[in-house]
């Protein structure tokens, strides 16, 4: 898989009961290959899995894959702070057919640097899926060093990294060291293009859900050469990305969405709807970028 250009971190659309709407699912990879989207990216932080069964998990998979029928990439997130569940599910999601594996930094338990190369290491040596790790320390407690990201760079199947650091210097580190097969994609939506600036190939989007066409227009004038279109899309669209982010993602970008009547439903607790001025505030930037 080459991971270059615009990823989107899906959100999972819930019925008013709380159960997964396939058929919404459905209607919302439509729409992100219509908006070109190089991939989906399903199961992971926007996807609200922590909040989902396996089977409802391997049942989102599934689905994504029939609908997308090949026509873009598929990434499933399959990580845990356990690695034999993270196995586990790797394992089931390379067997059904995803292109790549999203896994997190192991949570909670808050791992040495060796311990996590291990964890890695034991899921990618397990898989014919391409595997690319999840760097968020703001959400998970612990974080990849330098050294540990070189090391896993140099496994065969491991290809990148999602960085949501919000670190540039640390970009810039593993930028250097990292293997030459091995991608830095941003998972910060505001700083898309100063990771690519620093030797990023793209982005896994939240932005993505509202405006794929436009996260796919940025990315690619970075990867065609035209910095200038593409910091011009990053600052024209800063305002939303920053009120997409106003409260725990995903959030916003679900109240976004139901706003701009795409119906995706509600949020499993203990995410629920937005505060109301956070709501009227929300209303408003999608209103001056003409989304309601």
């Amino acid at each position: 898989m080459k991971l270059e250009g615009s990823y989107v971190a899906l959100i999972t659309p819930f019925n008013d009961d709380g159960s997964v709407n396939f058929k919404k699912l459905e209607e919302l990879i439509e729409f992100q290959i219509a908006g070109g989207t190089d991939g989906i990216v399903v199961l992971g932080t926007t996807g609200e899995s922590s909040t989902m069964s396996h089977e409802e998990d391997e049942d989102v998979v599934r689905c994504a894959l029939e609908t997308i029928a090949g026509r873009c990439a598929l990434i499933a997130g399959s990580g845990s702070n356990s690695t034999e569940t993270a196995i586990m599910k790797s394992v089931a999601y390379d067997k059904l057919g995803v292109d790549g594996l999203l896994l997190i930094t192991p949570y909670y338990n808050k791992a040495n640097q060796t311990g996590m190369v291990k964890h890695f290491t034991a899921v990618a040596d397990r898989v014919g899926a391409d595997v690319i790790v999840y760097n968020v320390p703001g959400r998970t407690g612990c974080a990849l060093s330098v050294k540990s990201v070189e090391a896993l760079s140099k496994h065969p199947r491991i290809i990148g990294i999602k960085e949501a650091s919000g670190d540039m210097s640390y970009v810039m580190n593993i930028a250097h060291l990292a293997s030459e097969h091995f991608a830095i994609v941003s998972g910060n939506d505001d700083i898309t293009v100063p990771v690519m600036a620093a030797g990023g190939t793209g982005v896994i989007s939240v932005l993505a859900n509202v405006c794929p066409g436009a996260t796919y227009d940025m990315t690619h004038a970075f990867l065609n050469g035209d910095l200038k279109t593409a910091r011009a899309l990053q600052l024209k669209y800063l305002e939303l990305i920053h009120a997409l982010f106003m409260e725990v993602n995903p959030i916003p970008v679900k109240e976004a969405m139901n706003l701009m009547g795409m119906n995706v439903g509600p949020m499993r607790l203990p995410l629920c709807e937005m505060e109301p001025d956070h709501r009227e505030a929300l209303k408003k930037v999608l209103a001056k970028y003409e989304l309601i």
